[in-house]
C-alpha cells in the first residue's frame, strides 16, 4: 500500500507538471527543444533549490549534518541558503558558491527560455 501511495505521490507532484507543461507548449507551438531546455532547467531548478535549502536540517541522521555541535540550523526559501548558527551569534553558510552558481544558472536559463518560447510564439504568429 506505501508503494501505491508513493508512485500516486510521484505521479502527481513530477508527471502531473511536467505533462502539463509539456502539452500547453506543443499547444502554443512551441519548438519541442525549448520545451526540453526548459524542463530541465526547471526541474534542476527545484532540486538544486530544495537541496540548498534543507542541507543543515538535521532531519534523518543529525550527526551527519554540517551544523552539528551548533547552536543549530537557520534556512531561507529564495534564495535558498541553510546557515549554522554559532555560538557566538555568526550565522554562517554551509552551501558553497559552485552550489549556488549552479542554482542560478538553472534558474537563468529557464527564466531565458520561457522569455525566448514567448518570442518564438510572437514570431510564429506573425
Amino acid at each position: 500500500m506505501k508503494v501505491l501511495i508513493l508512485l500516486f505521490a510521484a505521479f502527481v507532484v513530477f508527471v502531473v507538471p511536467t505533462a502539463l507543461v509539456w502539452l500547453l507548449g506543443q499547444r502554443a507551438r512551441v519548438p519541442d527543444w525549448m520545451l526540453i531546455v526548459f524542463l530541465l532547467a526547471g526541474w534542476l531548478t527545484v532540486f538544486v533549490g530544495g537541496f540548498l535549502w534543507q542541507r543543515a536540517q538535521p532531519s534523518l541522521f543529525p550527526e551527519a549534518s554540517p551544523c552539528y555541535g551548533t547552536s543549530g540550523a537557520v534556512s531561507q526559501y529564495f534564495p535558498p541558503d541553510s546557515f549554522c548558527l554559532h555560538q557566538d551569534g555568526e550565522l554562517r553558510t554551509v552551501n558553497g558558491p559552485n552550489a549556488k552558481l549552479v542554482f542560478w544558472t538553472a534558474a537563468n536559463t529557464t527564466l531565458a527560455t520561457a522569455v525566448a518560447a514567448a518570442f518564438a510564439r510572437h514570431r510564429h504568429g506573425s
